[in-house]
């Protein structure tokens, strides 16, 4: 789930049911047919498909359905045409959503995201809205017991990173998304086993929602966007308490 908490997010995407980790690798294989289309099967000189295989890694989604993923784009046959769209929504209680799509259709996923926002209590904001409370950044999570924090720290700003952030799970790495590379292949360079690593926006200011109903209804959102075909990725400032 896309709200605030990072490791909740992290958790959510790893321990996903079959049922959802099949539409999960539906998804992956999608966006990694979609990436190799547009800049060829070649991860080395594809960033896109790099960071798409990035997340696939991390979901664990098999080698084979990655394979087939781009022989599909890379095989000849139909030409495949998608279209890249972000929305910026607001949804209950408050809460700011930007919501990132790959459609080939985007009269028939317009009306499909507008109605499924109006009946769980989200509407469209108006241009910049909501982009304007998420900055993108480079982000890599490391547990706790992956490495040591002084060695990561030291590894991660002498690599070009931005900041470095400490709790009781582990340690999270910002970077300028340009710089988000070569700080994630130095890490890893050092066997340092990476929770999650991507380029995501992160909201600058966060909705703090405590009370069960709200939590419901904006996790009820954000859980029928991310199940639509076309939804790529839901980011939220939603902050869940406990």
């Amino acid at each position: 789930m896309a709200g605030h908490s990072k490791w909740a997010k992290v958790k959510h995407f790893k321990g996903a049911i079959d049922a959802k980790r099949a539409k999960i690798f539906a998804k992956l294989s999608k966006e990694i047919t979609i990436a190799a289309k547009i800049g060829g099967g070649d991860p080395s000189m594809n960033p896109r498909l790099r960071m798409v295989l990035l997340k696939s890694r991390a979901a664990n989604m098999p080698n084979d359905n990655i394979d087939r993923a781009i022989k599909k784009a890379t095989g000849g046959g139909e030409p495949i045409v998608y279209e890249d769209l972000s929305y910026e929504v607001f949804g209950p209680n408050g809460v700011a959503m930007l919501v990132e799509l790959s459609t080939d259709n985007r009269n028939r996923t317009a009306a499909e995201i507008r109605s499924l926002l109006s009946k769980n209590g989200g509407s469209i904001a108006t241009a910049g809205a909501v982009s304007r409370l998420f900055q993108r950044k480079g982000q890599i999570i490391v547990g706790k017991e992956a490495a040591s924090e002084e060695k990561l720290m030291e590894l991660a700003l002498e690599s070009g990173a931005e900041d470095f952030r400490t709790d009781e799970h582990g340690f999270e790495i910002l970077t300028d998304p340009s710089h988000f590379e070569q700080v994630h292949k130095s890490v890893e360079a050092q066997g340092i086993h990476c929770a999650a690593a991507e380029v995501t926006y992160l909201p600058t200011l966060t909705v703090p929602i405590t009370e069960d109903s709200a939590r419901n209804s904006v996790t009820r959102l954000i859980d029928l966007l991310e199940d639509h075909d076309d939804v790529k990725d839901v980011y939220s400032n939603a902050e869940f308490g406990s």
